[in-house]
């Protein structure tokens, strides 16, 4: 019993000795290899930190001055390097893994951010605020998120949700389940997704299962030309009032998601 106390004392001092980790500095040169990583860097108050961005990386508008690194063809490692970053915010989802890698061989930091739904928005935020300047300013924009989140669920809140088909294209004809990110903006408004139980996150769907399921509505992601074409596509077959959501807001996993919540939750409650 004497030998283990001591063996358990020697540990304990040995533990107490060792160097705590050390937690993350401010990044000084940040790259961003997706469009709605580039709106988490600057809602956390990293924007004058970035030196690359992805194409489509528009939002705020001085993200499109950036240089791009990286697009739908592969990440450009070789400039990525010479850019010297710090800190690499990658898409899991979206960023193959082979040249993320060789970022890491070399000794850049890489970071994940893979939102799947709106808590996971705030917590890409807090997780920024580490590596921020400003890091209050991340602490904020997760406080504020998760509140007006919170505030439209309240608000727009039925007994009876309206059901509606989340629409994206027509040929093929695709949809979203509950696994996704515009399921719960749809719910969050007092929707109900005809197709929530899918297996998979983007189930291709035929008409006639629509049909089925009688939506009272359609959600699409599109401008007003785009709401002309589905009603087009849905004449005398449904009579579904479709909704039009600012594209970028309905489709990137980032803090403008609330945008196409506070678009869309107006429209559904002036539905009997």
């Amino acid at each position: 019993m004497r030998r283990f106390c001591l063996l358990l004392t020697s540990l304990l001092l040995a533990g107490l000795s060792l160097p705590l980790a050390a937690a993350p500095a401010p990044a000084q040169r940040v790259i961003s290899l997706a469009p709605n990583l580039t709106e988490l860097a600057f809602a956390a108050g990293m924007g004058d930190q970035l030196v690359g961005v992805s194409a489509y990386s528009d939002f705020p508008p001085q993200a499109s001055k950036l240089e791009q690194v990286a697009n739908w063809q592969g990440i450009n490692v070789e400039r990525i390097v010479t850019l010297k970053p710090d800190l690499v915010l990658a898409w899991r989802g979206g960023n193959p893994q082979r040249p993320l890698d060789q970022l890491r061989s070399l000794g850049i930091h890489v970071i994940y951010l893979d939102p799947q739904n709106a808590q996971d928005v705030a917590k890409a935020l807090e997780q920024l605020a580490a590596y921020s300047p400003d890091p209050a300013k991340a602490q904020q924009a997760a406080h504020d998120f998760r509140e007006q989140w919170q505030a439209l669920k309240q608000k727009y809140h039925r007994e009876k949700p309206v059901p509606a088909f989340i629409q994206f294209g027509t040929q093929p004809l695709f949809t979203a389940s509950s696994a996704t990110m515009q399921s719960e903006v749809l719910e969050v408004c007092g929707g109900k997704n005809i197709f929530a139980d899918s297996r998979v996150p983007w189930p291709q769907v035929s008409r006639e299962q629509v049909l089925s399921r009688q939506p009272q509505v359609i959600v699409i992601s599109g401008e007003k030309s785009q709401k002309a074409i589905i009603e087009g596509y849905w004449h005398s077959l449904l009579t579904a009032q479709v909704i039009a959501l600012e594209p970028d807001w309905f489709s990137r996993a980032g803090p403008r998601i609330l945008l196409a919540a506070q678009q869309l939750c107006p429209q559904l409650a002036a539905l009997p």
